[in-house]
């Protein structure tokens, strides 16, 4: 589980903790409530046939669960040493010194094999053998373990997998199988029953047969903040369906028994469960599932830019309607967004003629973008609209490492203390850059405070000035009375124009 710190800086979003379903983490408690049907005014409350609903599920769930498997995953490290099960927060020289300590008093050992087990789910697309599932559930798998509902066991090869979707297929040496209907998740509404299959905490691998919960669908379109950079986590379909450990890569349907979505992730911001889980669309699956059963690589378009969501003090400073849009926090260096000449400081509107209404959408439209082709983007630029083309470019390999926006006598401004970058303050505050400001200290209520700025936050940049130290700051503040749009190496936020 995965807890995001609650900080305006961010990208004004709530504190969510996101749990990958893999077999490990807890999720949801289903939440069922009856339906109810609109008739007149003068109508009695509608009685729901009871049987004909139960009979749907009963069809359902014996349909369903005939093609959804248990997958059983392994791997292995390999340990060398004592020592290896120690971490000396990056001190090469201490480590040196007890690598030295550990031969000398052990000796040394040879390497012992550790095996890591997981457990998940999926569902059978072809009688031929292919299933569909979750990229977390097979991910790093040295070896992979179907087990159908009638309690045969197969081996399983990988096919094709994509960290980006979370979207895997493996096949099993089987005929004639059983295969889930693909539903069209467009088709998806609020409020319809939903059904989630599945082999919770593994209980599948003893008696063979899933697991069914039942809900509704609370929410279309739910977005998860991206704890890693590889993984895009939107359009998701809700839902209150009991989604629990081992659940992931299982498939959520409609009474018909039509694949609706594949159980992927839960908010649980206590490991108990709170009925929301998430589900990503079949029809994403749809538009790439030929490719993964080839085995051929996902490609996805790549701007490259670090872009954060406006609010309304940062639309304001940008002299805009509203908070549409993404604001470049940073242009990545050999990157098309470099090659197209943004800067830091531009706000993407519109993508290829697409209304970009925040980050999810520029990454969601940039990232189905095809590899090489020029699109349009409009952009704010210093109050002023702008035309930029740009070529896309494949999402490299290292993106989390590209887009990571680098880190490294007292003044005080706006209540917060600040000074230049000391040896001292970068240990205390793991500091890895050597240019900038450091803010040492927030006063309570000030507008530094307001702002969402902390201890630890380094300033980049004033009113697009770059500062390097504390002349380039007094520098930057000698003429500011107003507003001020500060850069930290979090984020943009305007600093109200209000001196302590």
């Amino acid at each position: 589980m995965v807890n995001f710190r609650e900080n305006k800086l961010k990208i004004r979003i709530l504190t969510l903790a996101v749990g990958i379903v893999g077999g490990f983490l807890l999720a949801t408690r289903i939440n069922l409530l009856a339906p109810a049907r609109a008739e007149d005014k003068h109508a009695e409350p509608y009685a729901i046939n009871e049987q004909t609903l139960e009979n749907n599920f009963v069809k359902a769930a014996r349909e369903v669960g005939s093609a959804v498997v248990s997958i059983s995953t392994e791997h292995t490290e390999k340990i060398g040493s004592p020592r290896s099960n120690f971490r000396y927060f990056g001190d090469q020289e201490f480590e040196r010194y007890f690598d030295q300590f550990f031969r000398d008093f052990f000796g040394e050992i040879p390497e012992r094999e550790y095996k890591q087990r997981g457990l998940g789910s999926g569902f059978i697309i072809d009688e031929e053998g292919y299933i569909l599932t979750n990229q977390h559930v097979i991910q790093n798998a040295d070896k992979i373990t179907v087990t159908l509902p009638d309690g045969r066991r197969f081996d399983a090869e990988l096919k094709g997998s994509d960290a980006r979707s979370d979207l895997a297929v493996i096949k099993i040496e089987a005929k004639n199988l059983p295969i889930l209907k693909l539903g069209d998740s467009d088709e998806v509404r609020i409020g319809q029953w939903s059904i989630a299959v599945g082999n919770p905490y593994g209980f599948a691998v003893g008696s063979a047969e899933p697991t069914v919960t039942v809900g509704i669908v609370s929410a279309l379109n739910r977005s998860l903040p991206q704890t890693d950079q590889r993984r895009n986590y939107t359009g998701l379909i809700q839902t209150d369906a009991a989604i629990n450990p081992g659940n992931s890569g299982g498939p959520l349907v409609n009474l018909k028994g039509e694949v609706i979505g594949i159980n992927a992730a839960i908010f649980s911001p206590s490991g108990g469960n709170v009925g929301i889980g998430f589900a990503i669309p079949i029809n994403a699956a749809k538009d790439i599932l030929t490719r993964l059963i080839a085995g051929e690589k996902i490609l996805y378009g790549w701007l490259g830019v670090s872009v954060q969501n406006l609010d309304e003090e940062l639309a304001g400073y940008f002299g805009l309607p509203d908070r549409q849009g993404a604001l470049v926090l940073k242009v990545l260096e050999d990157s098309p967004a470099e090659d197209a000449g943004f800067k830091e400081g531009d706000v993407i509107r519109k993508f290829a003629g697409k209304e970009i209404k925040d980050v999810r959408a520029l990454l969601r439209e940039a990232g189905k973008t095809e590899v090489g082709k020029v699109v349009i983007v409009q952009i704010i630029r210093d109050k002023s609209p702008l035309t930029l083309r740009v070529k896309l470019r494949e999402q490299p390999e290292d993106l989390e490492r590209l887009a990571k926006v680098d880190r490294a006598s007292e003044k005080v401004w706006r209540g917060m203390g600040l000074s230049e970058i000391t040896s001292d303050l970068a240990r205390r505050y793991r500091i890895k850059q050597q240019e900038g400001i450091v803010i040492t200290h927030v006063e309570p209520k000030s507008p530094a405070s307001e702002a969402g700025l902390v201890p630890g936050d380094v300033i980049i940049s004033i009113n697009r000035q770059y500062i390097k130290n504390m002349a380039d700051y007094e520098s930057a503040i000698r003429t500011i009375e107003g507003d001020a749009l500060i850069h930290t190496e979090r984020g943009f936020v305007v600093i109200k124009g209000k001196k302590m």
